[in-house]
């Protein structure tokens, strides 16, 4: 099964391509299923029906659905949520406010994408394709089951013995309810499902994703830095779609000056993203929504691409031998230097750009190396690791 997430800055219409490229790869009998995880759904504005947490069916093979992200929280919580209503209403009533609190930060999109999971296991499509939040959203979803299984391998052990020792203890003198046995397996069996996740979603081989952007400074910006972002996190980009261009017999009057911003910035995404597929979709004279539109759009937009495939498939991290130890490459272009950085404990290695960062658990042959240097060049972060 092919897996496709369309991201981008909101407004650029990714939910239009998306819905326009289900439509396009329906049409060459392949079994296509379209889900958005954007809170704010519009798919079912795109294809004019109304939809709902279960697949619906839009034509012949091509299927629709947008998540609930609160019914995926009920299925996934189990006995997790009961140990922290305990903890809530300890001192007080059950309330709706405390049921609120219950839903953390980030939780909800984090159960959407555990359905992507779950549908491609039941293995009943060829294509998945997944409409994301807009480009910020996104990049929170996608980094969180990284973080969540370095949390839970750091923490979970040391955690579920603690408790299992202090469990007497602690309900006898605080009259606090300690995690339950049963607690424990609903939170590693989530960890399991998340971890999973983060595999299936790393393997390029299934998974790729398209940034959406249109011709406007402010936004191409976006897109490179989201580009940036995601080789970080070893996520594997395959194409870049410009849309909403205007028409060249529109330039003219009132839009006269949009002819050299827009020039300008097909010009910078054509040279920033050397080696990616770029696509192009001009400005429609109609709205770019209902079915028969979008076949059309989905068959003007790729032409004679087939969008079921792996456009490109870019190294991301490598290992080079030399003659001092080894090299640790990343490909990561848009970057400004003076906004990485770079720290070393242990084993793992933790890369900052701007307000993302993560942290790496180096590969074997570097465990007892050391970085003696790094710099940034080519859109190519190279570490140094030597004795």
């Amino acid at each position: 099964m092919r897996i496709i997430l369309y991201t981008g800055k909101g407004g650029v219409g990714k939910t239009s391509i998306a819905a326009a490229t289900a439509c396009k790869i329906a049409s060459g009998e392949k079994k296509v299923l379209i889900m958005s995880t954007d809170m704010a759904h519009s798919l079912g504005d795109s294809f004019d029906v109304k939809l709902s947490n279960e697949p619906a069916e839009i034509s012949r093979n091509l299927y629709a659905m947008e998540i609930d992200p609160v019914l995926e929280n009920e299925k996934s919580w189990g006995n997790i949520k009961v140990y922290f209503e305990k903890l809530m209403v300890l001192k007080a009533e059950r309330t709706v406010e405390a049921e609120e609190l219950l839903v953390f930060p980030g939780f909800d999109e984090l159960m959407s994408l555990l359905r992507i999971k779950d549908i491609y296991d039941e293995d009943k499509y060829d294509v998945l394709i997944v409409d994301c939040a807009p480009t910020g959203e996104t990049m929170s979803l996608l980094k969180f089951p990284d973080l969540f299984k370095w949390w839970m391998e750091k923490l979970f052990p040391i955690k579920r013995k603690g408790a299992r020792l202090a469990r007497p203890v602690i309900q006898a003198t605080l009259k606090v309810p300690v995690p339950s046995e049963e607690t424990f397996d609903d939170v590693e069996r989530l960890y399991n499902r998340i971890d999973q996740l983060h595999k299936l979603l790393q393997n390029k081989e299934v998974v790729s994703i398209r940034i959406v952007t249109t011709p406007e400074k402010i936004v191409v910006r976006e897109a490179k830095r989201s580009f940036s972002y995601l080789h970080l996190f070893d996520y594997n980009v395959d194409g870049i779609i410009i849309n909403k261009i205007f028409p060249q017999v529109s330039l003219s009057g009132y839009f006269q000056e949009w002819e050299t911003i827009q020039a300008k910035s097909l010009q910078e995404v054509l040279e920033g993203f050397k080696g990616i597929p770029v696509f192009r979709l001009e400005l429609l004279d109609k709205e770019l929504r209902k079915i028969q539109i979008l076949n059309e759009i989905g068959g003007k937009l790729y032409g004679d691409t087939d969008p079921e495939k792996i456009l490109v498939s870019q190294r991301i991290f490598s290992v080079e031998k030399d003659a001092e130890g080894y090299l640790l490459l990343l490909n990561m272009p848009f970057v400004d230097k003076r906004e990485l950085k770079l720290s070393q404990k242990g084993d793992e290695i933790t890369i900052a750009v701007k307000n993302e960062r993560r942290c790496l658990v180096l590969p074997a042959k570097l465990h007892s190396l050391n970085i003696r240097g790094a710099g940034y060049s080519d859109g190519k972060l190279k570490i140094h690791f030597a004795k």
